[in-house]
């Protein structure tokens, strides 16, 4: 049993499976991107208990009881719209292959932090790679992001 964007749902994968696939293949939740599949792109960033973490790695097992959250999830949550306006604004990005993990990393960061230095900003962000290279859109962003939520 896997709690995904607050819904209990049974799955019929081996404990060993990863989440990733689960997500895709099992619960059509395509948002996590599949990638490198060795947890160095973070286009499959998804939040598990509330921690940003590579899906391609996460086992089922690995998951637990934690809740998962995925960009599907966040995409109804004030905070989401605010992350999402600012990465337009900002043209974030080009491709948008990596936004989607992206978006899910700066969400957990800027719960913790509301207020993240462009420094902490790339420090949350090491585990996600953007192959157009908007870095500096992107944190230009999140500080966006930021400030409109310390607006509201």
């Amino acid at each position: 049993m896997l709690t995904i964007n607050g819904t209990k749902h049974h799955v019929a994968a081996d404990p060993s499976t990863p989440l990733l696939f689960v997500l895709r293949e099992e619960l059509q939740l395509t948002g996590a991107k599949p990638g490198c599949g060795e947890g160095q792109c973070g286009a499959c960033t998804v939040l598990v208990g509330g921690e940003p973490v590579h899906a391609c790695l996460t086992t089922v097992a690995q998951v637990g009881e934690r809740p998962v959250e995925t960009i599907e999830g966040l995409s109804n949550k004030p905070a989401f719209q605010r992350i999402q306006q600012a990465f337009l604004e900002a043209g974030a990005f080009q491709c948008g292959y990596c936004t989607p993990g992206m978006v899910v990393a700066v969400s957990a960061l800027l719960r913790k932090n509301p207020h993240p230095s462009a420094p902490e900003i790339r420090s949350a962000l090491e585990g996600n790679i953007c192959r157009c290279g908007t870095y500096n859109r992107i944190v230009k962003a999140v500080q966006k992001a930021a400030e409109v939520s310390s607006n509201a």
